[in-house]
């Protein structure tokens, strides 16, 4: 089999100034001098062809290539240029870097994003990485009896992270399991009454219960202690990184959690009656973004939905069939009376809310969903999780905040 090699050429004494074409010219020229090299190994001219090698870098592999744009970039643009090494499953990469949020070449606050392969040794990659943005939920294979297994390029990331300690990382694994777990996230919440004052609206998170076993519990009692009433919404103990942690049900009578198929442990949460209306929140660093979607309808709406009479549970995977007003409208043919919350949003509340829980859990970037509950309008959060993918947000907003945000955690551990 024959070795490939690949060659980038640049001139040292070219005095070149940065502009955004440069990756593209290098680009260009790397495949323009491998083509060239290839040619003259085929027609066997490599000892009578000039080539200046002085300035040549090699690459034995190419998963090496994207590192190595980052190092010329760097040298050619000076030391205020950072390396971002990031982590993440293939299709979110995908998404991300369709919507050009990972360049190889410096955005204007001087950051490159090059992805972490497995193919490379970690340790090499990382001497020319300041920053790690990784998505750990990814790379999670196992949750057993709350012992999170990772994937072996995910645990060598650990260890090295362990042994270096300077290096920034968006965000430290310790700071994002809390939420891995959807009871210790309901727990966290349960810290958003210190926000809460007199003629102004209530934020809290939703009421909840765990579970170990559907079979033995007594849900009359268990309910009503926990200030929950049916129907209620269950959810796996696990939020996230294995297959069945979005697998989700509304029941409507105690005695449906008996034979219920939604994992076990699991989390009881309280179904908040919200017309419909779902806020998206984004936390990009110091800065707050949000959209408006239509979500799951009303208890009343659900009943008509469930046959009167016949209240069977509701089984939904969150990620793919969450049951909205107008699915259930053409599915069931009920007249839609879940008419879209008149109730404004206080922003200042939840952005208080946001600026707390970027506090508490000492993260970067993550999102949480609010919901407006119809009569008390209290504002309440039933979700949150890490590093989301903001599109909701116009990417020429959302995209430079995040920026933002990263370059903002490096230069605040460098000042420590």
């Amino acid at each position: 089999m024959m070795m490939i090699k690949m060659y980038l050429c640049y001139s040292q004494e070219s005095n070149l100034s940065y502009e955004p074409s440069f990756c593209l010219e290098f680009v260009l020229e790397l495949l323009i001098v491998s083509i060239s090299r290839m040619i003259r190994n085929v027609v066997g001219c490599e000892s009578s062809c000039e080539f200046d090698t002085s300035n040549v870098v090699w690459i034995e592999n190419l998963e090496e290539f994207p590192l190595t744009i980052c190092r010329l970039n760097k040298r050619f643009s000076g030391n205020n240029v950072l390396t971002v090494g990031y982590v993440m499953k293939p299709s979110r990469v995908e998404d991300f870097a369709k919507r050009g949020v990972f360049p190889l070449c410096p955005t204007q606050n001087g950051l490159m994003f090059v992805p972490l392969v497995s193919k490379l040794p970690l340790s090499s990659q990382l001497k020319d990485v300041d920053i790690v943005l990784h998505k750990a939920t990814d790379e999670i294979l196992s949750i057993e009896e709350d012992k999170l297994t990772f994937t072996q390029n995910m645990q060598e990331l650990q260890r090295y992270l362990d042994q270096h300690q300077d290096l920034c990382v968006v965000d430290p694994l310790n700071n994002i399991y809390p939420l891995l777990d959807r009871l210790e996230i309901q727990q966290v919440l349960l810290g958003l009454l210190e926000l809460n004052s007199e003629g102004r609206y209530l934020i809290r998170g939703a009421h909840f219960l765990k579970v170990d076993n559907f079979i033995e519990f007594n849900f009359a009692t268990g309910l009503a202690d926990a200030g929950l009433s049916l129907p209620c919404i269950v959810k796996p103990k696990v939020a996230c990184g294995v297959s069945d942690a979005h697998k989700m049900a509304i029941v409507f009578r105690v005695d449906d959690f008996k034979n219920l198929s939604v994992p076990l442990p699991a989390v009881i949460q309280e179904y908040v009656d919200h017309s419909s209306t779902l806020y998206k929140f984004y936390v990009l660093g110091e800065k707050v973004f949000y959209a408006v979607k239509k979500s799951i309808p009303n208890a009343d709406i659900l009943t008509k939905f469930s046959n009167g009479d016949d209240l069977k549970p509701l089984l939904f995977d969150s990620l793919k069939s969450l049951p909205t007003t107008e699915s259930i409208i053409v599915d069931s043919g009920v007249g839609n009376n879940g008419t879209t919350s008149n109730v404004p949003i206080d922003l200042k509340l939840v952005t208080d809310a946001a600026n707390w829980l970027r506090r508490r859990l000492h993260l970067t970037v993550f999102g949480f969903d609010v919901v407006i509950q119809e009569g008390t309008h209290d504002h309440v959060i039933v979700d949150v999780n890490y590093l989301p993918s903001f599109k909701e947000v116009p990417d020429e907003i959302a995209i430079p905040a995040f920026w933002e945000a990263i370059r903002n955690k490096f230069d605040s551990k460098l000042s420590k």
